[in-house]
C-alpha cells in the first residue's frame, strides 16, 4: 500500500498570505495602540487646562469674594483725629528704645510758639506710608506737640495712610497692608486711630523685612482697645481696605486736593493750610514755627478791611 509521507507544507503563496495576514494584524495592533496612547494624551492636556481653569476661577473667585470697602469715615482719603488719648512721645508703647533716629528723639531746642483757637484754626494734613523711616521720625519728634494743637482745637489733624513702599517688604506688601490695618481702625474705632496710627510708626519695621504679619497687626490694634474686637480683626486679617488704600495713593500722586498743585511723591508729606512742610523732619521747633506762620498767615488773610467813612466837614451857610 502505497502513501504520500510529504507533509503538509503551505505553498509559497499560501505562506506569502499568511506573512501578510500576520502583519495586518500587527498594524492593526499598533494602531490600536497609536490611537489609544493619542486619546489618553488628548484627555491629560484636556485635565490640565480643566484644572488650570478652575485653579483661575478660585482665584478670582476668592478676590471677589474679599470684601473691598470704602471707608465712611474717610474725607478726601484722609481720617480726622478725633481722640488724642493714650499717646506718648518718642517712647515705644513697650518700653524699649526707639530704633535708632537720634535726631527725632532729641528734645526740641526751644519750642516755637504754638498756635492758639483766638487765631483761625490750622489744618494739618499728614500723608504718611507706615515703612517710611522720615514718617517715623516726624511722628516721633511731633506726636506731643500734635496732641496738645488737637486738644486746645489750634489745629485739626488729618492722616492720609498710603503705599508708596508696597515693594519694600520682601514681597510681604508690609505697607499696604499696614494702611489698610490703619483704615479697619479708623473706620472701627476712630478714637483710637491717633493711637495705633502712632504705634504703627513707632513699632515700624525694617524697610526690606517682611513687616508684621496681618494677625500681628489686628494683634496690636486689639491691644488699643476696641468696641468689636472681633470685627476689627477680621477687616484687618482680611485686608479689606487695600483695594481702597491703592486707589487712594493713585489719586495723591495725580494731586493732593486743597492745595496749588502739589502731588504725592514720598512720605511723609505734611501740608499745612495748603502748604508743604519742607524743614527738618526731626525738628519739632522748626515745624512748630512753620505751623505758627501758616496760622497767623490764615488769621490775616480772614480779616477783611473795612474802610473808614470819611467824614467831610459841612459849612454853614
Amino acid at each position: 500500500m502505497s502513501h504520500d509521507d510529504t507533509p503538509n507544507e503551505p505553498t509559497p503563496a499560501g505562506r506569502r498570505d499568511a506573512v501578510r495576514e500576520k502583519a495586518q494584524l500587527v498594524h492593526a495592533k499598533q494602531s490600536r495602540a497609536r490611537v489609544i496612547r493619542r486619546s489618553a494624551l488628548t484627555v491629560g492636556v484636556v485635565a490640565a487646562v480643566v484644572v488650570v481653569a478652575v485653579a483661575v476661577s478660585w482665584a478670582i473667585r476668592s478676590n471677589a469674594d474679599r470684601p473691598q470697602l470704602q471707608p465712611d469715615d474717610a474725607t478726601g482719603d484722609g481720617f480726622a483725629v478725633t481722640s488724642v488719648t493714650g499717646v506718648s512721645a518718642g517712647t515705644p508703647p513697650d518700653g524699649s528704645s526707639p530704633a535708632p533716629t537720634d535726631a527725632a528723639q532729641a528734645p526740641a531746642a526751644t519750642p516755637a510758639p504754638t498756635p492758639s483757637a483766638s487765631a483761625s484754626v490750622v489744618n494739618i494734613h499728614v500723608y504718611v506710608d507706615y515703612l517710611s523711616p522720615a514718617a517715623r521720625q516726624w511722628q516721633l519728634a511731633n506726636a506731643k506737640q500734635l496732641s496738645s494743637w488737637v486738644t486746645d482745637g489750634a489745629a485739626t489733624l488729618t492722616y492720609h495712610p498710603v503705599s508708596m513702599l508696597t515693594a519694600k517688604s520682601n514681597g510681604t506688601k508690609y505697607s499696604l497692608r499696614a494702611a489698610s490695618a490703619a483704615a479697619c481702625v479708623a473706620t472701627l474705632d476712630p478714637s483710637k486711630f491717633f493711637s495705633f496710627n502712632n504705634e504703627l510708626l513707632t513699632r515700624q519695621p525694617a524697610v526690606d523685612s517682611d513687616g508684621f504679619s496681618d494677625k500681628e497687626l489686628a494683634d496690636l490694634a486689639q491691644a488699643n482697645g476696641s468696641d468689636d474686637p472681633k470685627k476689627l480683626r477680621e477687616c484687618i486679617e482680611t485686608e479689606s481696605y487695600s483695594t481702597w488704600v491703592k486707589g487712594a495713593t493713585e489719586r495723591a500722586i495725580s494731586g493732593i486736593p486743597g492745595t496749588n498743585g502739589l502731588t504725592l511723591t514720598g512720605t511723609p508729606m505734611v501740608v499745612v493750610n495748603g502748604q508743604q512742610y519742607v524743614g527738618d523732619m526731626s525738628d519739632a521747633a522748626e515745624f512748630s514755627q512753620f505751623v505758627l506762620t501758616s496760622a497767623s498767615g490764615a488769621y490775616y488773610k480772614s480779616q477783611t478791611a473795612t474802610p473808614t467813612p470819611t467824614v467831610t466837614p459841612t459849612r454853614a451857610p
